[in-house]
């Protein structure tokens, strides 16, 4: 029996003309696809025979079908799930892990995570060269608690639940996070591994539900009169939470601002723009490159609110990102000192788009800072660099960029 899924066609016909619209070397042609509109839904009649550029989807075809045929399970053949899979293989197999199909249930969570709510430990994640690590953990979650550390590399995940026990060489970004992500009550234990550890260490974590502000403000230094902007991540709630937190440094009469980039994992490139705009007067904030050289320049935007007040950027190991821009352009710009530990090296831009209700993210370009540096895989370099005594309770490079201010 012929196993024909006119709902798998439909699927396909949604992801696959569109991945194949961003994918090099495959075309959707007309030759090759007939369309019929029936109101919400297209049928398509795919040619199964033909090659283009090389590509042979017949070979899909076959597969597709010996599975129908043969798999003694059929209850186990859910056609979305394999068009889903086939598709995640198709994007995975470009090698690089910025650039993921996302099916609807993991593409919602990204969106929930960039809304700045979701139930998990509280940890960004990304890759160092091939090994999974911890970009950031986010303050005051459960991982954070726990003492998870920015740069500590992820080699297993444990979960009796979802019957998880996996190291994680060659996993995927999304397979990554559907592993350790997961109802608020419910535990996963990390298999880490430490710079300056000599053996794997596991870390038990029970899920919560977390909000994550954008920003915090606060007032040190004497007198209170040094502004400690504590900017968490660049999400779509971080303009309201920033305009707020200017006004309250301009109503203070704050002499001097300490930008607190630390953990902060990054987020909307725009973010990063309009932040560094907040200080710069004129000038190139960043630099994108496209894979054929071609580079643009990213100029400030709109009039400075803080263009003259003195300025300290802080950042460390989980500092990524749109965060590396923002330092990057108030350092080449000669605007402020970043003090603090090496950043994560996070150089490349991702463009998203919406299939449907799964999601697509292409990396496009690579991002350099105004002078020309690419921190990709080596990071940024502070100015100052001031190392966080894990053995004390002081924050030793809050202090380093309090002294200079003074």
């Amino acid at each position: 029996m012929r196993f024909t899924l006119p709902k798998a066609r439909r699927i396909l016909l949604t992801l696959f003309i569109a991945l194949l619209a961003f994918v090099a070397g495959f075309t959707a042609g007309k030759k090759n696809f007939e369309f019929a509109d029936l109101g919400s839904t297209s049928q398509v009649k795919l040619d199964r025979t033909v090659s283009r550029q090389g590509v042979d989807f017949n070979l899909f075809w076959q597969v597709w079908d010996k599975l129908g045929a043969e798999y003694f399970d059929k209850t186990k053949l859910d056609p979305e799930r394999m068009v889903y899979g086939a598709i995640k293989g198709m994007v995975s197999a470009i090698g690089d892990p910025y650039t993921v199909f996302l099916p609807p249930e993991e593409q919602k969570r990204t969106q929930e995570d960039l809304g700045g709510e979701f139930e998990g430990v509280g940890i960004q994640i990304g890759f160092k060269g091939s090994q999974l690590a911890v970009i950031a953990p986010l303050e005051g979650t459960p991982a954070e608690k726990a003492g998870v550390k920015a740069g500590d590399f992820i080699v297993g995940i444990k979960d009796k639940a979802k019957e998880i026990d996996k190291g994680t060489f060659g996993i995927t970004l999304p397979d990554a996070v559907d592993a350790i992500r997961g109802p608020a009550g419910s535990q996963v234990t990390l298999v880490l591994t430490r710079v300056g550890e000599d053996e794997p260490f596991e870390v038990e974590l029970t899920r919560a539900k977390i909000t994550v502000p954008s920003v915090k403000l606060s007032f040190v230094g004497v007198g209170d009169k040094i502004a400690h902007l504590k900017l968490l991540r660049f999400g779509e709630l971080t303009n309201g939470e920033w305009d707020k937190a200017i006004l309250n440094i301009k109503d203070e009469k704050a002499k001097s601002v300490i930008l607190d980039l630390r953990n902060n994992p990054g987020g909307f490139l725009d973010g990063s723009l309009a932040i560094s705009s907040e200080f710069l007067g004129s000038g190139v904030v960043v630099i994108q490159e496209d894979g054929k050289g071609g580079r643009q320049e990213m100029r400030v935007t709109g009039k400075p609110r803080l263009p003259d007040i003195k300025i300290v950027v802080l950042v460390n190991g989980g500092s990524a990102s749109a965060s590396e821009i923002v330092a990057g352009a108030l350092m080449d710009n000669k605007r402020a000192k970043v003090v603090g530990e090496k950043t994560f090296g996070k150089g490349t831009i991702q463009e998203s788009e919406d299939i449907g209700s799964a999601g697509l993210h292409i990396t496009t370009a690579k991002w350099l800072t105004p002078s020309g540096t690419w921190v990709n895989g080596v990071g940024l370099k502070p100015d100052v660099e001031v190392a966080d005594d894990l053995e004390t309770e002081a924050d030793e490079q809050l202090q380093a960029a309090v002294k200079l201010l003074q």
